[in-house]
């Protein structure tokens, strides 16, 4: 799981970049609503191991 957190959170970064920075021109709005759908992402997948933890 924190390979796909990992992950995730290189796309958001990714997907930042492009988007605030102006770079992307054209596609700036959609980057940046990745970024947040990642940043998401990223959050889910650092909970759910936490909620889904075995009762020991």
């Amino acid at each position: 799981m924190l390979r796909w957190s990992l992950g995730f959170l290189v796309l958001a970064l990714i997907s930042a970049i492009l988007g605030f920075s102006g770079i992307a021109g054209a596609a700036a709005g959609i980057a940046q609503i990745l970024f947040f759908v990642f940043i998401a992402l990223v959050l889910l997948s650092f909970v759910l191991p936490v909620i889904k933890k075995p009762n020991a």
